[in-house]
């Protein structure tokens, strides 16, 4: 990446947030009330496949979708959820954690000088909440709920696109196939967090790859210093 920039936008769950491990405390919880062992590998397999599903079959509010998505999981698990539980995973979604190195990696991007924004596939209060385990501020927010669509549908990306302006704008995100692909078919410079040490899904690549936020943030405040210098 040759080009500084004026604002960083970073998808929220999965690159910022543990959605993984937020998925699975809280079926690990679901099972605890009722009884029954759960699988936190087979929960992430079936979420990878059946959120997609629902999220393609019509728009409808995060909330929604997360708690139909645990139904039909609970469903190919052999679980029946009990009523005053049918919203366990939505409801957990506030309490999902930063990944250790976020806050350090926000602070220090803040502290160089970044604007910063979110765009992620879901609701406006639900976001709110999660932010309140973030350490800084972010002056651009786009959500679900505002565009009507999910990524990798492009209704983030061009209504980011509208908010910014001319300001020279930076990608950042861990999902391959909801952030890197569609920012790269938008020519947009994209920065793919490989948490998880995952081989591209296509021929799409982005500008740069890191294992995470603090070598992103380091190799930013770098480049930032010294295009300043």
């Amino acid at each position: 990446m040759s080009a500084d920039f004026d604002i960083l936008t970073f998808d929220c769950y999965g690159t910022l947030i543990d959605w993984e491990g937020g998925i699975t405390t809280a079926f690990s919880s679901l099972g605890k009330q009722i009884g029954q062992e759960i699988s936190p590998e087979r929960v992430l397999q079936l979420h990878a496949r059946i959120e997609p599903e629902v999220q393609a079959e019509s728009f409808q509010r995060y909330r929604e979708v997360l708690d139909l998505t645990a139904a039909r999981i609970a469903g190919e698990l052999g679980l029946e959820i009990p009523g005053d539980l049918s919203h366990f995973l939505s409801e957990s979604l506030s309490r999902w954690q930063p990944f250790p190195d976020t806050g350090p990696a926000l602070e220090s991007l803040r502290g160089a000088g970044y604007r910063l924004g979110i765009l992620s596939n879901v609701d406006d209060d639900l976001l709110a909440g999660t932010l309140e385990h973030l350490p800084v501020n972010f002056e651009l927010l786009v959500t679900a709920e505002q565009v009507g669509s999910y990524k990798p549908a492009l209704g983030h990306f061009r209504e980011a696109g509208r908010q910014i302006g001319d300001s020279s704008w930076l990608h950042v995100a861990q999902s391959f196939f909801h952030d890197v692909q569609p920012a790269v078919a938008l020519h947009l410079p994209v920065v793919w967090i490989n948490r998880k040490n995952e081989s591209p899904l296509s021929a799409a690549r982005p500008q740069a790859e890191f294992p995470d936020m603090a070598s992103f943030a380091k190799h930013r405040v770098e480049r930032s210093a010294s295009v300043g210098s």
